[in-house]
């Protein structure tokens, strides 16, 4: 690694449970918190929105639902999904999905409905 690139192997990071899942999670201290990449295996996922961060959602494997602000969309491989601040969401199925967070995921902006 220099200080001009880095390089992860995604499926080799440790997982870490979390509303969507389960992450292993990329560049976060490499990128100085501007961004971080996930690999995120939707299981249980729980509605919730950020205030700060966007999120793309790339369906790498299988079928399922995401849903935005209480509206369902089909997802399924290469399906791609832009998710704002303030927009509810949340994935439904059996997906594997690539997920990029600007900043870089922040566990405290993560927000439940009561």
């Amino acid at each position: 690694m220099s200080d001009r690139h880095a390089i992860v192997q995604l499926d080799e990071l440790p997982p870490k449970r979390c509303s969507c899942g389960t992450t292993r999670r990329g560049f976060i201290a490499e990128s100085g918190g501007q961004a971080s990449v996930h690999l995120l295996q939707i299981q249980d996922a729980l509605t919730h929105y950020h205030k700060v961060a966007t999120e793309y959602y790339i369906v790498l494997e299988g079928e399922g639902e995401v849903e935005l602000d209480g509206v369902r969309y089909p997802a399924r491989p290469m399906s791609a999904f832009l998710i704002k601040p303030g927009c509810r969401h949340r994935a439904i199925g059996d997906l594997k999905v690539l997920l990029v967070a600007l900043p870089a995921a922040d566990d405290t902006d993560e927000y439940f409905d009561a």
